[in-house]
């Protein structure tokens, strides 16, 4: 069975496994946490489990908690340091929080705190899938959150948005669920008269981007609605289904499952695991641009070869995750490349004849090998 409505994450046999994105200012109002609120989702949480859904938590909220205690400006975001001495002192009593809680309906919390790099190099990804599987076998609740304490500018999500949708690829699971400050996304700013609320989407395309605002409604959180898009491409791109619900209200999962009440992108047809990973890349090393005729030759299911690029940017090594463009600057796919980037300056537009000459040793037969690359 496949998630084909919102009501569908509600049911094991459709979504066994569900992650639940918890953003800042709904956790964390002006007055401190929104307690009742909290208590009310997990209580829902603790419904899923009892039908037998397998929950991740991830949670926003550290960099909040920490700067009221800290009385930080800002919100703890006035500069890196900030955040990141809040992050500190906010991260304890947020997992202390969600232990207490949790408790209560007798299931165990597990904290588990990832940078980007956890999750873009492929060794530490496998490692965190491996944590997150055998918690949930010995059934805890992991509860997730970007480790702000540490990251940097460079190396950080930035939003939990598409860390959610990279844990749940990461822990197989089958939809992530986004409680937002919005019932989903609207054709247009919810705040214009006749903004309709969309559904269901199949695709994310450059339309759907049109639509979003990229601000955060609250200043509290770090994430808008481009965000929760570029979240929904990583998630379908792995078949994993991703909504947006309102989290404002109680009960909110109630609500926008029971109700139908929220956005649902529909999952593509499942990549294998590899590419989903390789595709759902946010920190890439560099850029290969190509040509027309490189485009159609990926199209068809072909690699990458030196005589269809045209340009190179960035610096990167031999194995170093990139982004491959087109003529029109639209990136068509992310590969691991088979070349460094000097040497790709040399042997951009030259035949595949020519090679061994410019480097000095037997070239390799693609710049990009088609098992190493995945369509976007």
């Amino acid at each position: 069975m496949t998630i084909a409505r919102l009501s569908d994450l509600a049911e094991k046999t459709a979504c066994p496994r569900l992650v639940v994105k918890v953003g800042s200012s709904l956790l964390v109002g002006k007055d401190g946490v929104r307690r009742a609120w909290l208590e009310g989702l997990v209580a829902e949480i603790a419904a899923a489990r009892g039908r037998g859904q397998d929950v991740i938590i991830v949670s926003s909220g550290s960099i909040a908690l920490g700067a009221a205690t800290l009385k930080l400006e800002k919100g703890g975001r006035g500069s890196l340091a900030d955040a990141q001495a809040a992050a500190a002192v906010g991260q304890i009593a947020l997992s202390g929080l969600w232990a207490e809680l949790l408790g209560k309906h007798g299931l165990t919390a597990a904290q588990l705190l990832l940078t980007l790099e956890d999750l873009e190099d492929r060794r530490r990804y496998l490692n965190a899938t491996a944590t997150l599987g055998r918690l949930l076998d010995a059934g805890a609740v992991p509860v997730v959150n970007e480790n702000d304490s540490v990251a940097t500018q460079e190396i950080r999500f930035g939003d939990n948005d598409r860390l959610a949708a990279r844990v749940a690829q990461a822990a197989g699971a089958n939809a992530v669920l986004l409680l937002s400050d919005v019932d989903g996304l609207f054709d247009r700013n919810p705040a214009e008269a006749g903004a309709s609320l969309l559904q269901e989407v199949r695709g994310v395309t450059a339309e759907i981007h049109a639509m979003a605002d990229g601000g955060s409604a609250s200043g509290m959180g770090s994430g808008g609605m481009t965000s929760k898009l570029q979240a929904a491409e990583i998630a379908e791109r792995a078949g994993i289904a991703l909504a947006i619900a309102n989290g404002t209200l109680d009960a909110p999962i109630a609500r926008a499952l029971q109700q139908g009440v929220g956005t649902l992108f529909l999952p593509r047809q499942k990549t294998g695991a590899r590419k989903a990973w390789l595709g759902g890349r946010l920190r890439l090393k560099g850029t290969l641009l190509i040509d027309d005729g490189a485009t159609r030759a990926l199209e068809r299911g072909g690699s990458l070869l030196a005589a269809g690029i045209t340009a190179i940017e960035g610096m990167f090594h031999r194995g170093d995750a990139i982004a491959i463009r087109d003529g029109a600057g639209r990136t068509v796919a992310h590969g691991l490349s088979e070349y460094d980037a000097a040497e790709c300056a040399l042997l951009k537009g030259r035949q595949s004849s020519e090679h061994a000459a410019l480097l000095g040793y037997a070239p390799r037969s693609a710049v990009v090998h088609r098992d190493q690359l995945v369509l976007l």
